[in-house]
């Protein structure tokens, strides 16, 4: 799709509520849902989560810091051509403006074992078995081409209390990352704006992404490279594991 069509979304707030009702419309089964994650390290707050956590979704602050960093990592690397059964874990490219949100939550339920969740038939089935097989440019036009996708989008966004941009850019200073434990055992960093997934390391048979281990190679890396400047700890994180309600 040309840039001068480039089809915005609304942005969507980082809460169980929305996110729940995304998953849902997409077609997870409402055996998991999110929770609230209150603490990366607090015994006591990490008790309310159930466990094993398939993945996390986080928003953190678009800082100096952390655009720089992600330059850093990425200027070296090519265009992504993974595709298939193959790859660890599937990936798409964002090319809507503000469906940062909704694609970390694609990438949330496509990637962990929540993808054994996933009704028959339903749109996340539909965009998985569509976009599996092909490269970058057309994976991403799947999610372009869901009117499925748009409507559920548009459905959670006016749940929350967040406005469309008046600019129509997708530049609000925040980004959704999703982290996921891969069919290969291996914490992954998935994001839609960045050159591919990101392989952050192996964690044992017994971690989950919410497992200390998981936390260092993950969320608390990307807090370290912002305390270590002094930057911005603001972050928002939701924890998709068992629905217990």
């Amino acid at each position: 799709m040309a840039e001068t069509g480039k089809k915005v979304f609304v942005v969507l707030e980082n809460n169980p509520l929305v996110m729940n009702h995304l998953a849902r419309a997409l077609g997870l089964s409402p055996e998991l849902s999110f929770h609230d994650v209150l603490s990366l390290s607090d015994p006591d707050l990490l008790a309310f989560i159930p466990r094993p956590v398939h993945a996390l979704l986080v928003i953190i602050p678009m800082t100096a810091t952390w655009r720089e960093a992600r330059t850093a990592e990425d200027q070296d690397k090519g265009e992504y051509t993974g595709c298939g059964e193959s790859e660890p874990v599937i990936w798409f490219k964002q090319t809507i403006g503000n469906a940062c949100g909704s694609i970390g939550l694609v990438h949330a339920l496509l990637n962990s074992e929540a993808s054994k969740y996933i009704e028959p038939g339903s749109t996340l089935d539909q965009i998985r078995k569509e976009a599996l097989p092909k490269m970058m440019a057309e994976r991403a036009d799947v999610l372009v081409d869901s009117e499925a996708f748009e409507i559920a989008h548009k459905e959670a966004a006016y749940m929350g209390d967040t406005k469309a941009p008046d600019d129509g850019h997708d530049h609000l200073g925040q980004h959704f990352v999703a982290f996921v434990k891969g069919k290969d055992g291996h914490l992954w960093e998935l994001e839609g704006s960045r050159k591919g997934p990101l392989d952050r390391g192996l964690l044992a048979e017994d971690e989950d992404v919410l497992s200390a281990a998981a936390v260092e190679k993950g969320l608390g890396r990307l807090m370290r490279i912002e305390s270590e400047k002094g930057g911005d700890l603001r972050f928002s994180a939701i924890a998709l594991a068992e629905n217990l309600d």
